[in-house]
């Protein structure tokens, strides 16, 4: 903490008029414009001004002194040798310690988080994508113009939410490799674990092997499934897009709010 009354030269018990002087003659000594107008002048002056402002004023003294005087009184209790002293500061470095292990605790607890949450959105898009290429499920024929309606709606939501996710995702775990020729000279280890273009790629064939595996299965489960006519069908259909990314929203939906039941 900066010493206002070291800066003025006076004593802690001063008075308003000794400060005043004190004042005066410090800035007919400093005043920037007596000193060739310099950098380091103008920093002077303005620490002795605001000094001033400061001890001058009597409740914005008062504010200073009870600061000036808890700071001193904690300097001295990390000096002391007088066992309260002693108990005091183990107190106070056990409380440090126990805000640091709940802080890296709590990072460790958001960080497993986020990765669960990329997880099951990953999955979550994989395993509807599966699914609904494999069932071709008829809601949209099922519903009237309110229930259609209502399935755009999820599905806009939806699709947005995923690409929320997926953006998250990408900026938490994913890089940009530097040139060749900048990462040999610089020869840093990324902290990330995957680059944009991992990632990417991972997606577009996860996403088409799912598509393609729900296709093959589909077919070959044609018989099975042909007594679901009323719910499923052998036809792809732009509808069957809409799917995937409601059932990313309910899946990611139910773990939030499962997870929050648990916290």
């Amino acid at each position: 903490m900066v010493d206002y009354y070291k800066i003025l030269g006076v004593k802690r018990t001063a008075t308003t008029v000794e400060i005043k002087s004190a004042y005066r003659r410090l800035a007919r000594e400093r005043h920037p414009d007596l000193n060739g107008g310099s950098e380091r002048a103008a920093q002077d002056f303005a620490l002795i001004a605001l000094a001033y402002r400061t001890l001058s004023d009597i409740q914005e003294r008062a504010h200073y002194d009870a600061q000036r005087e808890r700071i001193i009184r904690s300097a001295s209790v990390l000096h002391s040798t007088n066992p309260y002293a002693r108990r005091m500061r183990r107190t106070a470095a056990q409380a440090r310690w126990d805000r640091a292990v709940d802080r890296w605790l709590e990072a460790e607890r958001r960080e497993a988080f986020a990765r669960t949450q990329a997880v099951f959105t990953t999955v979550s898009l994989f395993l509807s994508t599966f699914f609904v290429a494999m069932l071709k499920p008829r809601f949209w024929h099922s519903f009237d113009s309110f229930g259609r309606a209502v399935l755009i709606t999820l599905f806009l939501i939806g699709l947005w939410h995923l690409a929320a996710r997926l953006r998250v995702c990408f900026e938490r775990y994913t890089y940009q490799p530097k040139p060749l020729q900048e990462s040999i000279m610089r020869e840093e280890k990324p902290e990330k674990p995957f680059t944009r273009f991992t990632a990417s790629a991972f997606l577009v064939v996860g996403y088409v092997a799912s598509l393609v595996a729900g296709l093959i299965v589909g077919g070959n489960m044609y018989y099975v499934l042909s007594d679901l006519n009323i719910l499923f069908d052998h036809q792809i259909r732009p509808d069957l897009f809409f799917y995937p990314p409601i059932a990313v929203l309910l899946v990611d939906t139910m773990h939030a709010v499962a997870s929050k039941i648990d916290a």
